[in-house]
């Protein structure tokens, strides 16, 4: 891990994304009781969480397309500025006891535009910060970062709302982006190569091609957008129901989230090393087995000991997909359009999750919670399987990945 900490560029870069990690960790906790505390709705939770969800979506290609055109620690700083004032602002409504769910929905839709830029300028950032040989070893860096601030994160968020007010944990989140923002301020300032501007509509098209002219890319991508819409999100929204009725109560559920976590620090880990040659067959491999077979298990009431078991194999191959993934993207597309081709990737990520989040309660009703999940599972089976038999993402291996053995 040292290696690549001993770049400075990276080393502020990595500083800036695991203070706000921490940040986007205790913010959604915070969200969810301060909306409850105000109305008691989970409709107008909702409501709030779609407002910071549909302006990812609808801004995330501008976001790529400005990371490219503009110095993409620029576009990061701006980012983290408006996204600490959202938040800061959400804080204050809370903290004076002035809130409306219309305010902090407004507000976390200001937060949600803010995040569609700044993603697609972080990943393309990256590049930059290190040489090409260390890209794997700096992704799996900033993973691992991430997924500690996964397992650490929420509990702090539970002892902040306990023991305090919701709107603290907004404010300790608003304090983290100006956290980030002075690290991007120390970071050197690189000499961004002249781009030739084009239209914005050009820009999107270019970006455009450039994605689906990788079919290891587009295929592995449009899995993934079907997969969150209507695997994962019925997970999520379904799996807490089925922790609090027949698993335990609450605690299992936090217990699924913790195994979660800490496999996707020990994927992380194991990041740092592992060099495949065919990166992305390992991890999709674990997922055709393990992904299923985990919302399977919670669909069934299994034993939580198993489920655990699975769900910390399934948080690694997570984390190890990620880093592999995120490394074969700067290592195969060119620098000048690599935040665009991202952005295509961020759209798949979320594109469909508040269909899949808005359908799920509904179909759950008509056909019950376990079928739903069932049916979940076979759809992850399906999907994952059939991007693992496609030749181009099976057999895919970047350019700055040195063959193992």
């Amino acid at each position: 891990m040292g290696g690549v900490l001993d770049h400075r560029s990276f080393r502020l870069l990595f500083a800036g994304q695991s203070i706000s990690s921490l940040g986007d960790r205790l913010a959604p906790v915070a969200l969810a009781f301060a909306v409850l505390d105000l109305t008691g709705s989970v409709t107008d939770l909702g409501v709030v969480l779609a407002a910071q969800t549909v302006p990812l979506v609808v801004f995330v290609l501008l976001g790529g397309v400005w990371a490219d055109r503009l110095a993409r620690r620029r576009v990061m700083l701006v980012s983290d500025f408006v996204r600490a004032a959202s938040q800061g602002a959400s804080a204050a409504l809370l903290l004076t006891g002035s809130a409306h769910v219309w305010q902090l929905a407004a507000l976390q839709a200001v937060y949600g535009a803010a995040r569609a830029f700044f993603g697609p300028a972080s990943t393309a950032l990256v590049p930059e910060t290190v040489p090409a040989p260390d890209l794997q070893r700096a992704n799996a860096v900033l993973a691992l970062s991430q997924n500690i601030t996964a397992v650490v994160g929420p509990g702090v968020a539970g002892v902040i709302v306990a023991a305090l007010q919701p709107g603290w944990g907004l404010a300790i989140d608003a304090l983290t982006f100006v956290g980030s923002a002075a690290c991007l301020v120390a970071m050197p300032v690189f000499a961004a190569a002249p781009r030739e501007r084009a239209s914005m509509l050009h820009e999107l098209r270019a970006g455009w091609s450039a994605f689906v002219s990788r079919a290891w890319l587009w295929i592995t991508v449009a899995c993934f957008t079907l997969y969150t819409g209507f695997a994962w999100a019925p997970f999520q929204v379904l799996a807490p129901q089925v922790a609090r009725a027949w698993l335990g109560g609450p605690g299992a559920w936090a217990a699924i989230a913790v195994a979660l976590g800490v496999g996707s620090v020990a994927g992380g880990v194991v990041a740092l090393r592992l060099r495949p040659r065919y990166p992305l067959r390992i991890p999709l491999a674990v997922f055709v087995v393990v992904t299923p077979a985990l919302t399977a298990l919670v669909a069934a009431h299994g034993p939580l000991p198993v489920i655990l078991a699975v769900a910390l194999v399934d948080g690694a191959a997570g984390t190890l997909f990620n880093t592999f993934w995120f490394t074969a993207l700067q290592s195969d597309v060119s620098p000048d359009e690599l935040a665009r081709v991202v952005s295509w990737d961020w759209m798949g990520s979320v594109a469909l999750l508040p269909v899949g989040q808005a359908l799920s309660g509904p179909v759950a009703s008509a056909i019950g919670i376990s079928a739903t999940l069932y049916g979940a599972a076979g759809l992850t089976l399906l999907l994952f399987a059939s991007a693992l038999a496609v030749p181009a993402v099976r057999k895919f291996s970047p350019p700055a990945v040195t063959p193992a053995g």
